[in-house]
């Protein structure tokens, strides 16, 4: 992950083709090492490819795996036929918890008294 990290930070510095010395350097400068044939796998597997394109791929993975399927499901909700039940559940929900951060100021005492 370091050696996508320092790619990406050379990335959105400004250079659009960062080299192994660039991702080597950005990692020497926060005292962390990488491995050469780590710098140089990710190098060939972005090898002409566009950063945004990276990003928004990178992005549909990431929703596949750590909880997109949740938002699919909730968009998936209304189209079978689910009305608009999910919105009015939520907002009730959100009434409840500034009720309590409410009561919570009735206290009689406060950080700024």
């Amino acid at each position: 992950m370091k050696v996508v990290g320092a790619y990406l930070l050379a990335v959105l510095g400004g250079n659009p083709t960062p080299s192994a010395s660039d991702i080597k350097n950005i990692l020497g400068a926060v005292g962390a090492e990488a491995e050469d044939e780590l710098i140089n796998l990710l190098l060939a597997e972005v090898k002409g490819k566009d950063f945004n394109e990276l990003l928004a791929s990178g992005r549909e993975k990431m929703s596949a795996v750590s909880g997109g399927g949740a938002a699919v499901a909730v968009a998936a909700a209304p189209a079978a036929g689910g009305g608009g039940a999910a919105p009015a559940a939520e907002a009730k929900e959100e009434k409840k918890v500034e009720e309590k951060e409410e009561s919570d100021d009735d206290m009689g005492f406060s950080l700024f008294d």
